[in-house]
């Protein structure tokens, strides 16, 4: 069994210091590079470049909407048209910081509330997906299962990798609870038995006790959640105890 490891990364910009980037990439299969919108800068992009291939982790572009003080959690109202510009215009920059050192982009991640609106509205869901076929026929869009971008994407023709958190809350459907960060982390090998079993058996406890089915072809870990680096270690432990291999995922 194999299942891909992805990290939200790069969103230290300017004078600010955000995540445990340099030890997280060590640990992880995928990252999900900040473009400038809602964090990250042309040089923390260009570090977190080299970063990943220096480490062999496939490069992921994370667009967001242009709030960088809200930092991308906010939703915004716009049109499909902006919406598309602004992935396109976000992408485009982190595909030319990959092709400067001989790399290509392996997938996207659309971040905070665009993703999450992504999986709800179809439309919105369509003008991401549009922008992302202008600039690659060949990127992987991480969705959570039977939302709107898996759906859409799956009409259009792109690969999709489905996603589970290891750091956030489920909900019944399968969906996550969007917070800025997630809770205190108490027990580290509780949390990485959870992500085990996410992967072995496609289950997850809700925070009201139900189990969610859901599909968990890669899990995220935050690079700024608290005690991130301790978490995955013990996510990768656990993993290997499991005879869970883990690589850049396929898509499907």
């Amino acid at each position: 069994m194999k299942v891909d490891l992805n990290c939200d990364m790069g969103e230290s910009f300017g004078l600010f210091r955000l995540g445990h980037d340099e030890e997280m990439i060590r640990h992880i299969s995928s990252a999900n590079i900040a473009c400038g919108y809602h964090a990250g800068d042309p040089h923390v992009m260009r570090k977190t470049v080299e970063m990943a291939k220096q480490h062999g982790v496939a490069i992921g572009a994370h667009p967001g909407f242009p709030d960088l003080m809200g930092f991308g959690r906010r939703y915004m109202t716009c049109t499909p048209d902006e919406i598309r510009d602004y992935v396109l215009y976000q992408v485009g920059a982190l595909r030319e910081f990959a092709a400067s050192i001989k790399m290509e982009l392996h997938h996207c991640k659309p971040h905070g509330a665009l993703y999450m609106m992504a999986m709800q509205e179809e439309k919105i869901a369509r003008a991401i997906l549009e922008g992302l076929a202008s600039v690659s026929d060949r990127m992987i869009v991480f969705v959570l299962k039977n939302s709107a971008m898996e759906l859409v994407a799956r009409q259009m023709g792109i690969q999709v990798a489905r996603e589970v958190y290891a750091d956030r809350e489920h909900t019944k459907d399968g969906s996550i609870v969007l917070t800025r960060t997630g809770p205190a982390i108490q027990d580290y090998a509780q949390m990485a038995a959870r992500v085990v079993r996410m992967v072995k058996e496609g289950i997850v406890v809700t925070p009201d006790g139900e189990e969610a089915e859901i599909c968990a072809e890669t899990v995220c870990i935050h690079a700024d959640t608290p005690g991130a680096v301790e978490l995955i270690r013990h996510i990768r432990q656990a993993f290997a105890e499991a005879g869970i291999a883990v690589e850049p995922v396929q898509g499907s």
